[in-house]
């Protein structure tokens, strides 16, 4: 995020480069930025004869450069830019002899998303040198709850750490998503409000006591009761509780548990990075850790290994969910 600030202001400051090459797992920054030129470095006037935007799968190398070389009308600058770049991947390397030689005139931006370039090639140190190489990485899972309070706190919004989990747990690491059930709740939320899972469940739809983070909850306290009731509920709404997802979550807690175990530094800030979780979230591990000694665990590990291979319909004549989530939750409290 710190980069994404410094380009921005970078622009905004007047420093604008010839290049923006724009790449990485995450979409997200990659459209964030591209946006902002595509709104900003040209006014409303200058935009209709001076911004063009092309498609990878539309377009060839050749394409992008001849347009580039183009002279603005009436503009100091023409802002040309190649969303989809990655389809031009097989090709790249044709981009060379124009950065080598940019048109000062023309700000060329490339969105090549899901890819990265070979940072060791000429190209890529070529682009590097004469404009912007940015890449925008994937955030792990860990990471993703910090993320979600900076977008907020930008927005003078703040969010409870189970509602956060929870957007997380459902949406995973996809930040654009992410980020359109936060607007949504802003369009409903007066500025200042802190976002509830009670907000979650009315507005984007994820039960704040049937989900998986609640089933880990359960299982961490060994609260035999709620896990019941919790997996009830996934085998009457299976499409939207799949069993690969969460034998594939309950895999990860548990292994992290038998992680924990091993540890010797037990340091709080030290086992939250090790584990990878957010150290508000570290009192269910250490509940956990309590209620299952690492034999145990070795035991629910290779159990859920065998509830993930019958679940395939491996050896088990394709048992239904239900039978499959009481007999996991048997094997983990016996």
């Amino acid at each position: 995020m710190d980069e994404v600030l410094k380009i921005v202001n970078d622009i905004k400051g007047g420093n604008i480069k010839p290049i923006y090459f724009l790449m990485g797992e995450e979409p997200y920054y990659i459209d964030k930025l591209s946006d902002y030129i595509e709104q900003n470095i040209l006014s409303e006037e200058e935009k209709g004869f001076n911004q063009t935007v092309l498609y990878g799968r539309d377009v060839t190398i050749e394409d992008v450069v001849s347009t580039a070389k183009r002279y603005p009308m009436m503009a100091d600058r023409q802002v040309v830019i190649i969303k989809e770049a990655q389809e031009l991947s097989r090709t790249i390397d044709k981009i060379e002899s124009y950065v080598e030689n940019p048109l000062p005139s023309t700000v060329l931006v490339f969105c090549y998303k899901y890819k990265t370039l070979d940072k060791r090639k000429k190209v890529t140190k070529l682009l590097g040198q004469k404009g912007v190489v940015f890449e925008s990485k994937k955030l792990y899972e860990n990471q993703v709850g910090d993320w979600i309070k900076r977008v907020l706190s930008g927005k003078k919004y703040a969010i409870e750490p189970k509602a956060s989990a929870m957007l997380v747990e459902f949406l995973g690491t996809d930040l654009s998503k992410i980020n359109n059930e936060l607007e949504k709740l802003q369009i409903i939320l007066p500025v200042g409000s802190t976002i509830t899972p009670k907000h979650i469940e009315e507005n984007i739809g994820f039960s704040k006591d049937y989900n998986n983070f609640e089933l880990l909850n359960a299982l961490g306290s060994r609260n035999q009761l709620k896990a019941f009731q919790i997996v009830q509920y996934f085998s009457d709404n299976p499409k939207a509780n799949p069993l690969v997802v969460t034998t594939s979550t309950i895999f990860g807690f548990y292994i992290k548990i038998l992680k924990y175990h091993g540890l010797k530094d037990r340091n709080p800030k030290n086992v939250a990075t090790a584990l990878g979780v957010s150290p508000y979230f570290l009192k269910d591990y250490d509940v956990a850790l309590k209620n299952y000694p690492m034999k145990k665990v070795s035991q629910i590990v290779t159990a859920l290994r065998d509830i993930d291979v019958k679940s395939k319909g491996v050896g088990a004549n394709a048992l239904p969910q239900s039978d499959l989530l009481r007999e996991m939750l048997y094997k983990i409290f016996n």
